[in-house]
């Protein structure tokens, strides 16, 4: 089985301009490939998780990754999904995420000479000049085949800015540019991406009369129809300061039963022999799938020893087994001699965002101390029972 096939197999690919040609390529080792980053915050989050396996996967099989880092049109910000204008961040604020995107990168992807490369199309765009662009670029696309994308479509209904209807033209002209300057003969990305990656094949054919291609994968979505990495408190970061080892590892945990499967041939690089054997097993067995899956992508973000740490937690917090040193703790200081509300409490250690909310969530049954259910929001946790260490329960799973 080619790496083609097996992205097949999988379940990743979604749609392909060129099947044939692409499969060459790919299982040949011959891609020069690129994928598109927006950085619009500090550290990557799981939604480009898949992304990065698929990286790492098409370069085990020969094939160069490119990661393409928009610090130009981050100022733009892309309409694609989105129902309102994107917040527009400044130079300063983009530059330094692109710092920190190569250090979590370098985790899946190899960098190096003839390896896989890191680039910034603020390189290139940014010092653009307007009219030049227009005569060479924007002569190249019809404004009534533009409009027809999904990605404009679904916002005209509410507003569609000029700027951001420019972002179709800048992401074409950075598969072009890539073309030019490294070769780049193909374009992965999200399938919400599929009109501005054609875009791009279309612009390289115009200009140079040759052939790109371009390859979308499938966006994980859980059974709920949610996307992947999105959480009731907000999205799953890959970056430890943002969302600790632990709290990585419990998203995994908890996806939802029909889901384990596709998220294991999506995700880990268990042979889908295995995984196929694993489809077979009895429903009694599937935490076991789960705890498998979590360990396996943490350890790919946070190394095995995060990794085993995270596990110990779990099972010493939900299991009574295990070690609960490792489970996420919050320090205070200046704890007044009366002791603290319960509520304020869970602001501080980040278990909710607001006393109302914390107050809800007692009196919907959902939160434990020590064990024991919490029926009164105005409890107060004397300062004794502090300085010796509490253990808070947030529903089943925090």
């Amino acid at each position: 089985m080619g790496i083609y096939e097996e992205l097949q197999e999988r379940g990743l690919i979604a749609q392909v301009t060129d099947e044939a040609e692409i499969r060459e390529l790919v299982n040949s080792g011959k891609a020069i490939f690129y994928i598109g980053f927006d950085p619009t915050a500090g550290s990557l989050h799981v939604g480009h998780f898949m992304t990065l396996v698929l990286m790492k996967r098409l370069q085990q099989a020969g094939n160069r990754p490119i990661a393409l880092v928009g610090g130009g049109t981050g100022m733009i910000g892309d309409p694609s999904g989105r129902s309102d204008l994107r917040k527009v961040l400044t130079i300063e604020d983009i530059d330094h995420n692109v710092e920190c995107f190569k250090k979590q990168m370098s985790r899946f992807i190899e960098f190096g000479e003839g390896k896989a490369m890191l680039v910034n199309n603020a390189d290139w765009i940014r010092g653009l000049n307007y009219i030049e662009l227009l005569r060479d670029v924007g002569a190249c696309f019809s404004v009534n085949k533009m409009l027809t994308a999904e990605c404009y479509k679904q916002r005209m209904e509410r507003g569609l800015s000029f700027l951001e209807f420019n972002y179709m033209i800048m992401q074409a002209y950075d598969f072009y540019h890539l073309h030019q300057t490294y070769g780049v003969n193909m374009q992965f990305g999200g399938d919400d991406q599929w009109s501005n990656m054609l875009a791009g094949t279309e612009l390289i054919r115009k200009k140079t009369g040759k052939d790109a291609y371009a390859l979308t994968i499938t966006l994980l979505l859980n059974s709920e129809g949610n996307k992947m990495g999105k959480t009731a408190s907000g999205a799953v970061w890959l970056d430890a300061n943002k969302t600790s080892p632990f709290e990585f590892f419990q998203y995994w945990r908890n996806v939802n039963d029909a889901d384990v499967i596709k998220c294991l041939k999506l995700l880990t690089f268990i042979s889908i022999e295995q995984i196929k054997e694993m489809e077979k097993w009895d429903n009694s067995r599937i935490n076991e799938l789960k705890e498998l899956l979590a360990f396996e992508l943490t350890k790919m973000v946070h190394g095995e020893q995060e990794a085993n740490k995270a596990k110990e937690a779990a099972k010493a917090l939900f299991s009574g087994q295990g070690n609960d040193e490792n489970m996420p703790t919050t320090e205070l200081d200046n704890v007044p001699n009366e002791g603290e509300l319960l509520l304020n409490l869970l602001v501080q250690a980040g278990l909710t965002t607001s006393k109302g909310e914390g107050r809800r969530l007692v009196e919907q049954g959902g939160l434990s101390v020590n064990g024991e259910k919490v029926s009164d929001p105005n409890l107060v946790i004397s300062k004794d029972s502090l300085l010796e260490g509490i253990k808070v329960k947030k529903g089943k799973k925090v």
